[in-house]
């Protein structure tokens, strides 16, 4: 590690990857620090029995291609090395409820996503058409979303000013259709009175566009990414958490790591919690306001889970996940559980081996879970590169937790118990400590409705020299971050030239492969 860079990362998160490679193929001097055992926040991948779990990526949409994530990943460099197993075409996600034998699925393709659910609800085809239209209607208003030139959060003000729910309830009077638009909203964790119908429609279009998942887990993407960033002259150094930032005047001078060394650099990009940012570099060096706003943001709920490894033979292999509800009624007040109801809904989901058989090997299983059930044991901190014992109140908390979960789970999935090798579980301290969000937030700051602006931190701070990126500034998931790495640089770089540089670039690409 050199002791002066021109660019330094806090973080290594999808958004900071990005960011790192794109000043890295610019040409400039690049570090990024992590402190964790893995690189990739939300991309890392944990083994337990033999058997590879993912943290957060447990499927990508758009990467057909000519799809959006395709061509960022194409300009990134990482598509070659990518192992993908494309999900179901007919029903990549499940929505079921309790006391509804029927399995309601959200297909790939515009065409089909309409016919296969006109199935269930012939009555209903021209709302489905109208839904999806304005899925892909709003998603066109977002410049970066289709690789364009122009604002990342969109110019139309409307874009802000409705809910999801609200919308999907203007377009059908039938209630079950309604909770099946709605059925996946545990991707962004929905709030019937502030998610903006915006959020729904870039959270689900690209996963109808194509949906896939990652073979041997999402950490590939981390590798391919630090791979690219190496040959670019970039560095990227893991156990190096930043426990202090030096700023001087208006500007940051360095970053102190937790073994006292200090990284100087000319531009600082943080891909962490913001509300850390600005604890660790100095409230008073930002303006009353802007430091209660960040401070004062709402972190989305967090969540629980259980990691099952199954044994060898006894599961079929599932290819696509499962969102399921006890109350179709209820849909959009899942989060609003109380202990006798807990969980009101889950997502299942499936790891897929390069040489995927017949059989599955694990299965994941999320629902949420509110910090307040763990704030008893929050002055604890557990790593792999930092182990420590929580105690045992808290491992008989989770036992418990995961014992409710499990019946739940054989609802559904009767014969799950007798496949079991063995149980792992995730409570929000999981998320926390691992991934480093606020509370163990899902996804960042709650989106509203009711407040849009104060939905979005800019890239660009008061700090002359300090850029933020990641989840917490626009979108989540692996093209939201992705996004904000190439929103972040534009700030840096002007927004003009990085969105012409990246589509010459393809259009290179695309010309060289016509030609070969």
């Amino acid at each position: 590690m050199n002791k002066q860079y021109d660019v330094v990362i806090i973080g290594s998160g999808m958004g900071g990857l990005v960011a790192a490679n794109i000043m890295a193929r610019e040409g400039l001097t690049v570090c990024v620090l992590e402190k964790n055992n893995q690189f990739g926040g939300n991309l890392q991948t944990f083994v337990r029995d033999r058997t590879i779990f993912d943290t957060g990526v447990h499927y990508i949409g758009g990467l057909a291609p000519g799809q959006n994530l395709h061509r960022y990943f194409d300009y990134l460099g990482i598509l070659d090395g990518l192992h993908l197993r494309k999900m179901n075409r007919d029903g990549f996600d499940i929505i079921t409820f309790d006391n509804d034998e029927i399995a309601y699925p959200h297909a790939q393709g515009y065409e089909n996503f309409i016919d296969q659910l006109a199935k269930q609800f012939p009555q209903e085809r021209k709302a489905i058409e109208i839904y999806y239209k304005k899925l892909r209607e709003i998603c066109h208003k977002f410049p970066l979303y289709n690789l364009e030139e122009g604002k990342p959060y969109g110019n139309d003000p409307e874009l802000f000013q409705q809910t999801a729910k609200e919308y999907i309830a203007s377009i059908t009077q039938n209630e079950k259709l309604r909770a099946v638009l709605a059925g996946s909203n545990l991707l962004y964790a929905g709030d019937p009175d502030k998610t903006p119908l915006y959020v729904h429609a870039l959270s689900i279009n690209s996963y109808i566009e194509s949906a896939y998942r990652c073979a041997d887990g999402g950490s590939q993407i981390t590798k391919l990414l630090i791979r690219r960033l190496k040959e670019n002259g970039g560095e990227a150094y893991k156990h190096s958490e930043v426990t202090d930032i030096t700023c001087t005047g208006k500007k940051l001078e360095s970053v102190t790591l937790k073994n006292s060394k200090k990284v100087y650099g000319n531009i600082f990009i943080s891909n962490i919690e913001p509300k850390h940012t600005l604890r660790m570099i100095g409230e008073e060096h930002f303006r009353k306001s802007y430091n209660h706003r960040i401070q004062n943001m709402e972190s989305i709920i967090s969540a629980f889970s259980i990691h099952i490894v199954l044994k060898p033979k006894t599961f079929k292999y599932l290819n696509k996940n499962y969102y399921h509800f006890k109350d179709y009624r209820k849909v959009w007040d899942a989060h609003k559980y109380t202990q006798e109801t807990w969980p009101e809904t889950y997502m299942v989901s499936m790891g897929v081996r390069k040489n995927q058989d017949a059989w599955a090997e694990q299965l994941t299983a999320i629902t949420y879970m509110r910090y307040e059930e763990v704030k008893e044991w929050e002055n604890t901190f557990n790593t792999v590169a930092h182990t420590r014992d929580r105690g045992k109140s808290y491992e008989e908390f989770k036992k418990h937790k995961t014992a409710v979960f499990l019946k739940e789970l054989e609802k559904k999935f009767p014969n799950i118990r007798e496949c079991i090798r063995s149980v792992y579980a995730s409570t929000p301290l999981s998320y926390r400590d691992y991934i480093g969000n606020h509370q163990g937030s899902m996804y960042g700051y709650v989106k509203d409705v009711n407040d849009p602006l104060k939905s979005f931190i800019s890239p660009r701070t008061k700090i002359e020299n300090l850029y933020l990126t990641g989840q917490s500034l626009n979108m989540h998931g692996i093209l939201g971050v992705t996004i904000s790495g190439v929103v972040t640089c534009s700030e840096i770089l002007g927004g003009s030239y990085l969105i012409n540089k990246i589509t010459d670039t393809l259009a290179k690409k695309a010309n060289e492969k016509m030609t070969v």
